[in-house]
């Protein structure tokens, strides 16, 4: 009989854990096993603080490890979900892989584009399943979105808008103490999520491509840069290139620390626009999509969804029955490159080719 649960582990006690932790319990496909930290009871205590209020007796049956070694070496461990800060993602992936485990990577995959390539030849010589933690893309909203475009709605998808934003709270400034080329700043914690917004919503055109991302060819971008040289603000153009009847495809990103929270993407076309108000939408809130096309125009509101269940689900889906992630490594190569080239050109306040 085939395996239907696919047992994980959680390498580190990042506050992602808030939203991933409880979605690996209660995943019908999923089981959690063990948590570690290299910080002594940070484990224990995030399973008392997110899991044992869901599940009692799966809380108190998880093994909580004070060494992250210890947690990849853990046979009972198939999976192991790694929420590491960004610069240590590939180092722990890596070893992860090498242990023969599956590995789910939160955003960024990486902080450069040589690392990637590095996991996905690990991954293929251990026969294990790598995907990139974009949990938004599980939401139904965006299929809905999608769908919208791919029936003629708006036209042909000339631009799009995506803004992302919070303000940075005493207990996160760790985010911004390293400078943006080793993984701090607003480009490698939130900018990752607008930059692959753009690129889905840009590929969104042709229904042939059945969801593969668009690739910019050049990008212009500024950012505001504290006393660590991590970026706070950073604003800036993916150009897209001309689409075939020689018109301008433009993506424009907002990231910031300093502003409220907002988290959302507007695709326009050449006949009209639709409007996504939270991509962090919470399991509570009730996603709302606009649109005007034709003279016409709608607000959707839609059915509540859970997107970090939902990914988990997938994940532990691919793992069991041997599926593709919907995320691959191109997909995750193609969201560095281009984030590489926005750091590059803050830095050097020129326009850079991709």
């Amino acid at each position: 009989m085939a395996q239907n649960i696919l047992k994980w582990g959680i390498l580190g006690a990042a506050r992602v854990n808030e939203r991933l932790l409880p979605a690996i319990v209660e995943a019908p496909n999923s089981q959690l096993v063990a948590i570690a930290s290299r910080r002594a009871g940070a484990a224990r205590a995030t399973m008392e603080k997110y899991a044992k209020p869901l599940v009692e007796n799966q809380a108190q049956g998880v093994t909580c490890y004070d060494d992250l070694e210890a947690l990849i070496e853990d046979k009972n461990i198939e999976a192991i979900y790694c929420p590491m800060a960004n610069e240590e993602h590939a180092e722990w992936a890596l070893k992860t892989i090498n242990a023969g485990k599956h590995v789910l990577i939160e955003k960024p995959m990486t902080t450069n584009l040589a690392e990637i390539y590095k996991i996905e030849a690990a991954a293929k010589n251990a026969n294990v399943k790598v995907m990139e933690g974009f949990m938004y893309r599980f939401h139904p909203q965006h299929a809905k979105v999608a769908e919208l475009i791919q029936s003629g709605l708006i036209g042909d998808v000339l631009s799009c808008r995506a803004s992302f934003s919070f303000l940075m709270a005493p207990a996160r400034m760790y985010r911004i103490t390293r400078n943006m080329q080793n993984g701090g700043g607003a480009m490698w914690d939130i900018g990752p999520y607008a930059i692959h917004a753009l690129r889905w919503a840009m590929g969104l055109n042709n229904s042939a491509q059945n969801g593969v991302a668009a690739e910019p060819i050049n990008v212009l971008a500024y950012g505001k840069l504290n006393e660590h040289g991590a970026d706070v603000v950073a604003s800036g153009i993916l150009d897209f290139g001309a689409d075939a009847h020689g018109r301008a495809r433009y993506g424009h990103f907002d990231v910031s620390f300093e502003r409220g929270r907002k988290a959302e993407y507007e695709i326009i076309g050449d006949k009209g626009w639709i409007q996504c108000h939270n991509m962090w939408a919470y399991p509570t809130d009730d996603p709302v999509i606009s649109w005007e096309a034709g003279g016409k125009s709608e607000n959707l509101v839609l059915p509540k969804a859970n997107h970090f269940n939902l990914e988990i689900e997938h994940f532990s889906d691919c793992v069991l029955n041997n599926k593709a992630p919907l995320l691959t490594f191109d997909d995750a190569r193609g969201n560095c490159k281009a984030i590489e080239a926005v750091l590059q050109s803050i830095k050097t306040t020129t326009d850079i080719n991709i």
